[in-house]
């Protein structure tokens, strides 16, 4: 049996296509909460964003070093998350958080095993390092959608520090800003913050 013939490769394959899809969904998802005021958020979403296609590029190289051979073509039947017309970001938000748990819980550890049990432990450990990274991705925009449902994006029950992603400017208290007392930047600019 050759690489090409494994599991892993196809794999390797199926989450390549994945984590392009995604990169190009929150693309348009930082689009669709810039335009809809919330530039810190978009910001946010364009580093889950670049995050996908470093994966993308990995599992690239992965599937390049499979074989000897120029690999012209891989044929392949692979579902991809899609949900018709999301219509507002609140379900773009919570769309994006459940496919992300998708990936965490089943389809990555089923990856990883596989990888293990055809003897291919350098992609094993990617996709068990990999498991970390989409599990953060979830609880992000679990929090993003969490907070804007709630009204409790720029408002907290206790006074923390709120910082303008635009020029800098800090200030301690229980809500954020309507403008940017220094720049005058939209409350949308003020940097989100995500519990670890």
């Amino acid at each position: 049996m050759t690489k090409k013939n494994t599991k892993t490769f196809n794999n390797l394959a199926k989450a390549y296509v994945g984590e392009s899809c995604a990169r190009g969904r929150y693309h348009m998802l930082a689009e669709f909460a810039e335009k809809s005021g919330y530039v810190a958020m978009s910001d946010m979403i364009k580093l889950i964003e670049e995050n996908e296609f470093q994966h993308s590029r990995m599992m690239y190289s992965f599937i390049c070093s499979m074989d000897k051979e120029t690999i012209d073509n891989i044929d392949m039947n692979v579902g991809i998350p899609f949900k018709e017309k999301p219509n507002t970001l609140l379900e773009n938000l919570k769309f994006s958080a459940e496919d992300e748990k998708i990936e965490a819980t089943k389809i990555y550890p089923q990856f990883e095993k596989e990888a293990r049990e055809e003897g291919f432990e350098d992609v094993a450990n990617f996709f068990r390092n990999l498991i970390q990274v989409e599990t953060c991705h979830q609880s992000t925009f679990e929090q993003l959608y969490d907070q804007l449902k709630n009204g409790t994006m720029y408002k907290k029950p206790k006074a923390i520090k709120w910082k303008c992603a635009s020029c800098g400017y800090e200030h301690t208290s229980k809500e954020a800003w309507t403008n940017c007392p220094l720049c005058g930047a939209p409350q949308g600019t003020v940097m989100i913050q995500i519990q670890d």
